[in-house]
């Protein structure tokens, strides 16, 4: 089990991204149960010799991340490498599309009642959306969908574990909007992570919605 379990930990490490669990199990040529009860080890001898990095869960992988509570002394050695944070209205339109996805930009500008296109740029150049398949309607717009780089800034290890919210009080158009998406059949939204194969569009096509 020790064999496995640092050769575990050489491989998240040196991925840098996460890794299936499944594929660790392939590589490994162990069950997956054997993988999950290896890294459930690891992490707990790193909590138990307060080391300072640790294994999070993401999308049915892992990955290896420096903890929080060392981010000062990390930051005082590598300097202040942060992006400018997200203005309250980036984040308003994040949450939509976390807890509506996949939704396209058009249905965003729906809920917030204003134009939307720099707050989904922002997003999708910080990686924390991506294009995910096109919707079948008139216009073929694009799909949004979270990834992996949302699901570790926000610490959850799938969309599903977002806080459940009562948005009739904090946000009723996105109570109202249920709409169901039909997508075509060979462009449907893939794993949280993967990159989906899109049809090729003409340029008028490619226009942001109305």
């Amino acid at each position: 089990m020790d064999n496995i379990k640092y050769a575990i930990e050489g491989i998240l490490f040196a991925a840098g991204e996460p890794v299936k669990a499944a594929k660790l199990a392939v590589v490994l040529d162990r069950k997956v149960q054997e993988i999950e009860d290896a890294v459930a080890e690891l992490k707990e001898e790193y909590d138990n010799d307060h080391r300072g990095f640790n294994i999070i869960e993401i999308s049915d992988g892992y990955q290896i991340c420096s903890r929080p509570e060392y981010y000062t002394y990390i930051r005082e050695i590598l300097g202040e490498q942060r992006n400018q944070p997200l203005s309250n209205a980036a984040m308003e339109a994040l949450a939509i599309i976390a807890y509506k996805q996949p939704v396209t930009r058009g249905m965003v500008e729906k809920i917030r009642g204003v134009n939307s296109d720099g707050c989904v740029n922002r997003l999708y150049e910080r990686g924390l959306i991506d294009e995910c398949g096109r919707l079948d309607a008139p216009g073929r717009p694009i799909l949004y969908k979270t990834t992996d780089v949302f699901l570790r800034c926000f610490g959850l290890r799938t969309p599903r574990d977002l806080p459940p919210i009562n948005f009739k009080n904090i946000m009723p158009e996105l109570a109202e909007t249920g709409e169901q998406l039909s997508i075509t059949e060979d462009e449907e939204v893939g794993e949280v992570g993967e990159t989906p194969q899109l049809s090729e569009q003409t340029d008028q096509e490619q226009q942001p919605e109305q």
